[in-house]
């Protein structure tokens, strides 16, 4: 039943009345006037309600009765009645008179319609409130004008518009969670009809509509604050209404999507980001299947993650973690952008990118994938702190929630159990923003120190036995740089409160905090008392956090909310207080150990081997004994070691010893039955033991026994007389006995291990050769594979510098003799007997312990007196040795010396032999280790006024003289003229200038050019009356001031101070000697300045050379190659500097076959690029050409003869006097080029593979057939650098 649109008869009733002239009422309802009460009318009209409720449209006589009273319930008087209940009841009345007299209304006037239907409109706001006890009649209402579609009248008038929108607004204001579906439904029935049988929905119509889909905020912030227009006043709101429709129903977009498409493309970078968020959104919603229906647009969309507006770049990454977590299958699509954007210039959006993933893996860890992860790892080293704090941060959490709670089973915990080993790495780096976060998240994530002390020891025990070897080592620096090491601390705590403030953040504000702290410790006894406690050794874990609690208390102040003072002295607290180590934590510690040994651990459930945990937990005990002595002291725990000591495994009874050593101090007084187990055990292992256990077995009973005296004796005795050279295999442990036993009881041992040094070590065993050695064509073996001879020859050598090293003395020579055996060794390249029965490999190790026994000896201040700079120069070259592994070794140990401040300066000056290293990473390696050099001894200077009186000993820019004399020795600088002599030395020269003119202090580039040309004053020490020698020296010094003047605008100012020369070097300046002359030519200063190729390659000399195994021929680039470094002030690239370390030695590799003996060489008429075999890797060299080399190519170096006749002198003499003989001729040198380039193919190998490396140019007498200079046919050029592609990779060098 409904109203149709149709007209109506003029005659329509209008105005009838009964025949007596009044309007009829209901039976029993009297007249209903203005005169009569409200209540009354309420009453009447209720009774007026029901007649027309049970009224049809059947029934035309009532129908034609009751016409008078509907006009009259139509009348002003009713419609604008002011009681709401007379309203309400007029409505119904109303609208079922709409329903009796369907389709034809009884009111003909199109004003009264309009004024009866806003008046029935406005009665709709009653069902708001549905607990009104009207609420039955309003719905009755609602239900009446739906069921009719009475509304519908409305279309015949001019204005109906204004009723259809005040209509849909009522009903979407009252429209609330408490109304059931039957108002809803009516409700939408009532609305759609209108919408479904009108001719079209009007704008303003539409925006009532839809102004109900965006919440109020947004619309009057736009259309009221902003106050923007246009046809709609919602077109401002389009996406908020497009997301609104979408959630509704997505069809209903389909042909918006393409405009969506279109706008992701505009130029406007506000749009694409109104644009970019609507989408987020609509891909990222939880059921939206989006992304699978419309790939045009979700490519387009992935696209936005590369645009250039900053902001979208930024949206776009937000949206992928909420993408991530309801569309996992989309990872895929995400993770290349994000790959990108990981990258991303800003650091917001790194930020982000990390946010995104962590956020995803914490919801669920299978949202992401190992790639994902990956990015988060590489911004645990980015540049910028924030974005590494959040990763750190990031991986710690998802560390603790699936490795230590295992929410996700053990799959989980394997996929990110490399995180504990990435987060300890990074306590290697030098910010202490990093080191102080990783400690952190140490003691709350990996270990966290709130759980009860046996849980916590579980989970450090299963951690340190799942770390790899290097995230151990991180381990052992976290807790040697953290816990109290003495109780010395105590009586010193003051006096390390300033070292403190620098490892704490913001070092400056730092240290006034420190001071503060320190005046407030001075005035508070109890507060000192509780800090003493605090960090003695024998503070538990419990104490310590009510001593950082009670400290925290007393210096809060309640009137600062936020004190920055409070903030560091917490800091510093928790970095010294031992959160997780205390007797009790030892104690569980060794139970743990003691279930793995007896089997009935959890190993194999914590992913471990019982070996594995058993050896990591005694090397944690091992660690922890150096810090925690004290804890250690029970009868339980030295039973347990005992048990250790007895293992098969080596490694498990060296570090049982070593704790034994640490800690046991009161063994003997307070545990005799221990002492009493534990003496033979020790002897045993000083006899018969590993090397390794034979020195802990030594140092311990050195260490804790008061009789020590007695028992080394009984060690000492049977080993010296049982020594037998025929059986080496078993020389090693008493060789290493009997080193530490003198070195430690010097006096007592001395003069007895002079004989055994004079008559087994150098006659019986280091001058003579009793096997063979195995000519494997290799000049480096690993240490299993090295002979037992060898083995015991090394062992020779460091017997006899601990030896020396436990005198202090040279009172009977014994140390000039030694030096002058090392250096023999270093001469005859590791043959001492010049048998040539020993083997490549073992050369090379005999040459390492001979140059890494001269640097041991040079650290103790009266043997450096006596080494000669003849011999300081050999060991100096062995940083060149033609091995890799012997290079790469001693350079560890020299800066590993250096940086302890043992070696005196001069050693620092070896480094700068390493600008000739053809391996990049070996220069990159000696180049960080000048920088942590040298700032550790200008560190050194600030921190200890004292140190200015030592400065020529500690000064890092006094290292320049050394240098110089150095380079002027260098075997391959053989004439002063040479420019591709001059260009290496150049490059050498600035390899370590570089790093000293960083920063000019103290005006230190004036200073060192005055030392340059003070240089040019003196004469060589080392042969004064040369004038060869010293024309090399005064060149050096040139090169040297033609860098500096280069480099640096500010070397021309006055020297702050007349540098003082090493008298050792250089002799004292004569008054009337002036030396003005140049001794570089203005053209050849031109050359080294701008670079231009030289045709050949250098390094030709001993340990330099390294074109046999280990090392490249050093080539030089074309004049293409540097045609971009012809500036003079070019960046580090001086002549340039490292223009061929960069490019032939970035594919410089080492491996197995690395070290090949007997490699092949092409000699070629017309210059070739050389070909190396370097590290098992082909690799070409991309760089300029090379002559004719050297016949003595792969030889070693040698310095003057004066050296080699310092060792010939005496050598008939015992070494306990003057030395073993040397050879007879010098072999660590080669004849200039000019000499030797007639010789050059002779003895040359053609074609011989050599494993898995390329033909190298080298020269070996033991290689079969030779090859003619006039027959030997040279590559193609193109060809060679056609192979040179591969070596732009970057290769891993195995350290």
């Amino acid at each position: 039943m409904d109203f149709t649109a149709q007209p109506k008869p003029a005659t329509a009733l209008c105005g009838v009345v009964s025949a007596d002239g009044k309007i009829a009422y209901p039976p029993g309802v009297k007249e209903i006037t203005d005169k009569i009460t409200t209540d009354e009318m309420i009453k009447r009209l209720k009774m007026v309600v029901k007649t027309f409720m049970d009224m049809d449209q059947d029934s035309e006589d009532e129908k034609q009765q009751y016409l008078p009273l509907a006009l009259h319930l139509a009348s002003e008087f009713f419609l604008r009645n002011p009681n709401k209940d007379v309203r309400l009841l007029v409505a119904c009345c109303l609208a079922d008179i709409f329903r009796i007299y369907a389709p034809e209304a009884p009111y003909t006037s199109h004003d009264k319609l309009k004024d009866i239907f806003l008046f029935i409109t406005r009665q709709l706001k009653g069902l708001e409130d549905t607990k009104s006890p009207q609420f039955n009649r309003y719905f009755y209402l609602l239900e009446n004008l739906a069921w009719v579609k009475s509304y519908n009248i409305c279309f015949d008038l001019e204005d109906c518009n204004e009723i259809f929108i005040q209509l849909f607004r009522t009903l979407f204001s009252v429209i609330n969670n408490s109304h059931n579906k039957k108002v809803q439904m009516h409700m939408l029935d009532l609305m759609s009809s209108i919408i479904m049988e009108g001719d079209g929905v009007t704008q303003e119509l539409l925006d009532s509509i839809l102004i109900n889909l965006i919440p109020a905020h947004k619309f009057f912030n736009q259309v009221l604050v902003l106050g923007r227009s246009s046809v709609s006043d919602l077109s401002e709101h389009v996406f908020d209404l497009i997301q609104e429709l979408f959630a509704i129903d997505p069809h209903l977009l389909l042909s918006v999507m393409p405009q969506l498409e279109f706008k992701l493309k505009s130029n406007d970078g506000e749009e694409r980001l109104a644009v970019v968020r609507l989408l987020a959104k609509l891909f990222g919603s939880k059921d939206s299947d989006l992304a699978t229906q419309n790939r045009p647009l979700w490519q387009c969309f992935l696209g936005r993650f590369n645009d250039i507006h900053v902001p979208v770049r930024l949206e776009s990454v937000k949206f992928a973690s909420h993408c991530l977590m309801n569309h996992p299958d989309l990872a895929k699509d995400l993770t290349e952008y994000l790959k990108v954007r990981s990258h991303d210039p800003e650091e917001a959006i790194r930020h982000d990118v990390i946010v995104t993933i962590i956020t995803a893996a914490k919801r669920d860890l299978a949202l992401v994938n190992d790639q994902l992860l990956g990015f988060v790892r590489e911004r645990t080293l980015d540049k910028r702190w924030r974005v590494r704090k959040e990763a750190m941060m990031g991986l710690a959490q998802l560390y603790k929630k699936y490795c230590l709670h295992g929410e996700a089973g053990k799959e989980a915990a394997e996929k990110v159990s490399w995180i504990k080993d990435k987060l300890l790495h990074i306590y290697y780096q030098n910010s202490i923003d990093d080191k102080l976060l990783v400690e952190k998240i140490f003691a709350q994530y990996l270990v966290p120190h709130n759980l009860e002390t046996e849980e916590r020891m579980k989970c450090l025990y299963y951690l340190y036995a799942s770390l790899d070897p290097n995230a151990v080592k991180d381990c052992c620096c976290f807790y040697l740089n953290l816990e109290p090491q003495s109780e010395a601390n105590c009586s010193a705590m003051f006096g390390k409160l300033m070292t403190i403030a620098k490892n704490l953040p913001d070092p400056g504000k730092a240290q006034d905090f420190v001071k503060k702290f320190n005046q407030v410790l001075g005035d508070d006894e109890k507060l000192r008392s509780q800090l003493e406690l605090l960090i003695s050794p024998t503070c538990s874990c419990k104490q310590a956090d009510v001593c950082v609690r009670e400290i925290a208390r007393k210096l809060a102040n309640p009137k600062q909310p936020t004190n920055p003072f409070l903030e560091m002295v917490k800091f510093l607290l928790e970095r010294i207080a031992p959160v997780h180590i205390d007797s009790e934590a030892i104690s569980a510690l060794v139970k743990l150990m003691n279930k793995s040994i007896e089997g009935t651990a959890d190993d194999e459930e914590e992913g471990v081997s019982p070996d594995t945990a058993i050896r990591s937990g005694l090397e944690l005990l091992k660690v922890l004994s150096f810090t925690h002595p004290t804890s250690f002291h029970s009868a339980e725990t030295y039973e347990s070691l005992l048990q250790c000591l007895r293992m098969e495994d080596d490694k498990v009874a060296e570090a049982a010893i070593q704790i034994f050593r640490n800690t046991g101090h009161k063994i003997e007084t307070d545990l005799p039955q221990i002492r009493s187990t534990l003496i033979p055990i020790l002897h045993q292992k000083a006899k018969r033991g590993t090397p390794h256990q034979a020195k802990q077995a030594v140092h311990c009973i050195h260490a804790i026994f008061s009789n020590k005296e007695v028992q080394l004796a009984q060690i000492f005795e049977p080993l010296s007389r049982s020594l037998n050279a025929d059986v080496p295999e078993q020389l090693i442990t008493p060789l290493v006995s009997l080193g530490h036993i003198s070195m430690l009881a010097p006096d007592q041992f001395a003069s007895p291990m002079k004989s055994v040094v004079a008559n087994f070590i150098v006659k019986d065993l280091l001058m003579n050769d009793r096997s063979t050695g195995e000519k494997n064509g290799k000049l480096w073996s690993p240490d299993e594979e090295v002979s037992p001879e060898v083995l015991a020859k090394v062992q020779a050598i460091k017997l006899l510098v601990r030896w020396l090293l436990g005198m202090k003395n040279n009172q009977s020579k014994s140390a000039n003799s030694t030096l002058r055996l090392l250096s023999a060794m270093l001469v005859s390249e590791g043959d001492l007997t010049e048998q040539k029965r020993i083997s490549k490999s073992d050369m090379s190790r005999l040459r390492l312990a001979a140059g890494s026994a001269i640097m041991k000896l040079a650290q103790e201040p009266c043997y450096h007196e006596i080494i000669t700079p003849e011999q300081f120069q050999l060991c100096a070259l062995v940083i060149n040795d033609e091995c890799y592994q012997v290079r790469q070794i001693f350079a560890q140990k020299l800066h590993k010396a250096l940086v302890k401040l043992l070696l005196p300066l001069e050693y620092m000056a070896i480094f700068a032999l390493c600008a000739k290293d053809p391996v990049k990473e070996r220069r990159a390696h000696a180049r960080q280790c000048l920088l942590k050099n040298i700032s550790i001894r200008r560190e050194y200077i600030k921190q200890n006024p004292m140190a200015t009186e030592k400065l020529l000993s500690l000064l890092p820019e006094y290292v320049v003289p050394y240098m110089i004399h150095l380079l002027a020795h260098d075997p391959d600088f053989t004439r002063s003229q040479d420019v591709d002599q001059l260009r290496d030395i150049k490059e050498c020269l600035w390899f370590m200038l570089e790093v000293l003119m960083t920063k000019n202090e103290n005006n230190s580039h004036a200073f060192m050019k005055k030392m340059a040309e003070n240089i040019k004053l003196t004469r060589d020490a080392q042969s004064p009356d040369e004038s060869k020698t010293n024309e090399k020296l005064y060149t050096v010094c040139d090169v040297a001031l033609c860098v500096i003047n280069s480099k640096s605008a500010l070397c021309n100012a006055d020297s702050p101070k007349d540098p003082v020369l090493p008298l050792k070097f250089f002799t004292q300046p004569e008054k009337d000697f002036c030396n003005d002359k140049s001794y570089i030519s203005e053209e050849t200063r031109v050359l080294l300045l701008t670079g231009k190729p030289k045709p050949a390659g250098v390094l030709g000399a001993v340990n330099k050379p390294l074109s046999a195994t280990g090392r490249k021929p050093y080539v030089r680039s074309t004049g293409t190659e540097t045609g971009s470094n012809v500036n003079v002030n070019s960046e580090l690239n001086p002549a340039t500097g490292n223009r061929s370390r960069e490019q032939s030695s970035e594919a410089a590799e080492t491996g197995g076959s690395e070290n090949e003996e007997n490699p092949v060489r092409i000699i070629s008429v017309t210059p070739v690029k050389n070909i190396d075999p370097v590290k098992n890797k082909e690799i070409n060299s991309d760089q300029g050409t090379q002559g004719n080399i050297s016949s003595d190519r792969g030889k070693k170096r040698t310095v003057t003869a004066a050296g080699a006749e310092n060792i010939q002198q005496k050598a008939d003499e015992k070494v306990d006097e003057s030395g073993p003989p040397a050879p007879s001729k010098p072999r660590r040198g080669r004849r200039p080029k000019s000499e030797s380039q007639g010789n050059a193919t002779k003895n040359d190998d053609i074609n011989k593979p050599i494993n898995k490396g390329r033909k190298r140019p080298a020269t070996s007498q033991e290689s079969p057939g030779g090859l003619e200079a006039g027959n030997a046919k040279a590559p193609k050029l193109q060809d060679v650098a056609k192979k040179a592609a591969p070596a732009e990779r970057q290769i891993d060098l195995q350290r």
